[in-house]
């Protein structure tokens, strides 16, 4: 049974057509005092059940309020008798927060994770974690990442000119082993070598003060790839710096579109000759019209229908 929660029915509608399924029944009702509750219209005894919700803030909700709806629905559909109860969250919020960088900072995601497992949760399915180490040390319950280079390299690969050089690049060292691996996969789809290149850069009170290309991207087409773009200047710096050391054309992939203030204008930027997202988080927070056609999203659907469909016959995952 796959249930999708106010806020990601959309996206939920995607991946049961995948399926060749339904979205299972439900309630949610709201009061009068700013209270909810949730509940499955459909008995869920015995059965294996998952719940879809991305954690990210939109018009109606904050990130806070989708996190306590998915909670509370988890921990009713074990109440309820669930055989098994899988959490699908296409964006994790709170994930970023994965260590401590002052004294006393809180390690929020090592907090989220024992809320889900709080639930009983069984199991809990993400698209492109931020840091995969920090998430795997997280949680005590089975996890699995899907990883945006399943959606992307397949997109991009056609794109590609023949005759130049291709970068995949990170823009930070943090995400270097993201990019490793897409390059590996699109080297395999291109059936040819592909380079590698990365930013490093320092941060001062949240600031991208310094960052310095270590790579070649002369005549290149270059694919920056991050996981996340929250006001896009760290993309837009990384871009404008390649375009500066000669690269031909610049193209961006990311998992989750959570705009910020800023990305309107950063995104804008003639740096860029694409951006990819994901639907993780629909980018309603930003005027895709007037980007002039340069942001694209990619669909996630096929991804997690194939990741339902393999858990709920035991079979092996495909990373």
């Amino acid at each position: 049974m796959l249930f999708a929660l106010e806020g990601s029915r959309g996206f939920g509608e995607s991946v049961a057509a995948e399926l060749g399924a339904r979205l299972a029944d439900h309630e949610e009702r709201a009061f009068e005092d700013g209270e909810h509750k949730a509940r499955p219209l459909e008995s869920v005894r015995d059965r294996d059940v998952y719940v879809l919700h991305s954690l990210h803030s939109d018009p109606g909700h904050s990130v806070n309020d989708r996190l306590c709806r998915l909670l509370f629905f988890l921990a009713c559909v074990k109440d309820a008798g669930a055989a098994r109860v899988t959490a699908v969250v296409p964006y994790l919020g709170y994930a970023r927060k994965d260590r401590r960088t002052q004294p006393r900072d809180p390690v929020t995601l090592r907090y989220l994770a024992q809320l889900f497992e709080a639930m009983r949760v069984d199991r809990v399915v993400v698209l492109e974690v931020h840091n995969e180490a920090a998430f795997d040390n997280a949680f005590r319950v089975p996890t699995e990442r899907l990883g945006m280079h399943r959606l992307f390299v397949p997109e991009l690969a056609p794109r590609i000119d023949a005759g130049h050089p291709v970068v995949v690049c990170s823009p930070d060292v943090g995400g270097v082993k993201r990019a490793v691996r897409f390059r590996e996969d699109l080297a395999l789809a291109l059936d040819r070598d592909v380079e590698d290149a990365f930013f490093e850069k320092i941060r001062g009170a949240g600031e991208l003060t310094l960052g310095r290309l270590v790579g070649d991207v002369r005549d290149a087409t270059v694919i920056l790839v991050d996981d996340l773009i929250a006001t896009g200047s760290t993309l837009t710096h990384a871009a404008r710096s390649c375009r500066e050391a000669g690269a031909r054309r610049v193209l961006a992939v990311a998992a989750h579109g959570a705009f910020a203030h800023g990305a309107q204008q950063n995104l804008g930027s003639d740096a860029f000759d694409r951006v990819l997202i994901t639907d993780s988080i629909w980018p309603v927070k930003i005027d895709r019209e007037a980007l002039g056609g340069r942001l694209e999203v990619v669909s996630a659907a096929p991804l997690f229908a194939e990741a339902i469909a393999r858990l709920h016959g035991g079979q092996a995952r495909a990373s």
